[in-house]
């Protein structure tokens, strides 16, 4: 091979290399409290370039070792949560709280289960990640390709069970509180009261327009978020977007939950048609929230569908 050739060759692997490395995901925790941090993940979709790390995590450093709340959505995704992790504190990692049965919650335990670390979830989410894990890894596959790699459907080691669950770590007092799901059965919130942080999981978005699926439930959603109210957090860390305040939290959440419920239980009452509910449905207070536009729509649409359906469907 010619020396022109061979520089040829570099210089084209190096041009490769810097590409895949700008466009592959970086994961860094900043600091949110004392020992407390927190990785904002992109808003966007699921894509190959953001790894399925659309969502928020969590990071708690006891002298003890470190609490992870949510593993990500794959296995490679998970090491690279790790080592995160390492840049930040020496401590392992040692309990993984699974908030919620999204896949980017916790399709990332199975590293974390290999490193030994007890991996903990609210039980009412069972049946949920069980039901549907095969569904995220089909569903992810044509996303993440060869990302995938090494990813399986691993449960959580420990299934917490009343509402409140108080645990303490190195000195830390982590309380997981649960009101029956909103997003998914499982949502929980993480709350750190000597630190005034609370992660919430699915069950707050801000600046983006929150989601609904058909395992979602708004009237316990509503309960989730009253109780994360209750707890006054000095710090939001919501499941996407940007770390926040109550405030920004009730603006971009609570309100949207609220108006969803209130109008579309009206117009089931009166005997409104669904179409005509749906374009009556004020968005105005709503336009600001990324993805609005198209997702509002079907929000009020299925919230409809939900309130219309309560007699032999509780949601």
């Amino acid at each position: 091979m010619s020396s022109a050739l061979s520089v040829r060759h570099l210089l084209t692997a190096l041009t490769s290399s810097l590409a895949l490395n700008a466009w592959a995901v970086e994961v860094v925790f900043h600091p949110v409290a004392p020992n407390v941090y927190a990785f904002v993940g992109d808003t966007e979709g699921r894509t190959y370039d953001n790894e399925a790390l659309n969502a928020n995590l969590g990071l708690v450093v006891t002298p003890e070792g470190a609490l992870l709340i949510d593993s990500g959505a794959s296995y490679l995704g998970a090491q690279k949560i790790a080592a995160a992790a390492r840049k930040v504190s020496a401590q392992p990692i040692k309990w993984v709280i699974n908030t919620g049965g999204q896949d980017h919650r916790w399709m990332g335990n199975g590293f974390f289960k290999n490193q030994d670390a007890e991996i903990l979830a609210h039980a009412n989410g069972q049946a949920d990640m069980t039901a549907r894990g095969p569904a995220h890894l089909r569903s992810n596959a044509p996303v993440l390709k060869e990302k995938l790699a090494g990813t399986e459907v691993v449960l959580p080691t420990r299934w917490l069970t009343e509402a409140d669950t108080t645990l303490k770590w190195g000195g830390v007092t982590v309380r997981v509180v649960h009101r029956g799901g909103g997003h998914t059965p499982g949502d929980s919130m993480v709350w750190l009261p000597q630190s005034g942080v609370v992660f919430t999981g699915d069950v707050v978005y801000v600046d983006r327009i929150l989601g609904l699926h058909p395992v979602s439930k708004t009237r316990t959603w509503v309960q989730s978020f009253a109780a994360m109210q209750a707890l006054k957090p000095q710090v939001v860390v919501p499941g996407h977007g940007r770390v926040t305040t109550l405030a920004q939290a009730q603006k971009d959440t609570g309100d949207l939950l609220t108006a969803l419920r209130a109008h579309m239980g009206k117009a089931v009452e009166t005997g409104t048609d669904i179409s005509a509910a749906v374009k009556r449905f004020d968005a105005a207070p709503f336009k600001h929230l990324q993805h609005a536009d198209v997702w509002l729509p079907q929000l009020a649409n299925l919230t409809y569908l939900v309130v219309r359906s309560i007699n032999t469907v509780t949601k």
